[in-house]
């Protein structure tokens, strides 16, 4: 796997999303492309950084971009999800992880002295011409959407 880093192609996606939807990058040649991956559905991390995108998502339709939120969810967690908090990015789903390794965030945790397989909280600023402009990994949820909020306006 090549290391996402900026200037290299994004990696491709196609992924089932809320609301019936699909999240495709082919689809948003021309748009900037804010891909945030997240662990899990409606968990507090998870939530406040939806929350907080969802609060910026006026200056960041203004700046042209697109958010896309993504976890291994299925669509009906997200549809809940996306419901409960009135969120305004669009969640998509990678159950099967497929995006997650393309992208490098599907990696080996550990609590409580366990390890596991799970997704880094990474973010991916994607240029309208679907080059990787900037990335984000092992991401803290305050202050970061405001960060990438500065990027996609710098």
């Amino acid at each position: 796997m090549t290391a996402i880093t900026p200037g290299v192609a994004a990696p491709d996606f196609d992924m089932p999303a809320d609301g019936g939807g699909r999240a495709r990058l082919a689809d948003l040649s021309g748009k900037r492309v804010v891909l945030y991956f997240y662990p899990k559905a409606d968990t507090p991390g998870c939530t406040n950084e939806a929350k907080d995108f969802t609060d910026q998502i006026g200056a960041f339709d203004a700046a042209g971009a697109v958010i896309i939120g993504v976890s291994k969810d299925p669509v009906k967690k997200l549809d809940k999800f996306k419901a409960k908090y009135d969120l305004k990015v669009v969640l998509a789903s990678d159950e099967n992880t497929d995006v997650c390794e393309r992208y490098g965030v599907w990696v080996e945790k550990s609590m409580y002295g366990k390890t596991y397989m799970g997704i880094e909280r990474a973010t991916f600023l994607i240029g309208a011409d679907g080059k990787v402009e900037r990335v984000w990994r092992k991401v803290s949820v305050k202050g970061h959407a405001e960060e990438v909020l500065a990027a996609v306006s710098g």
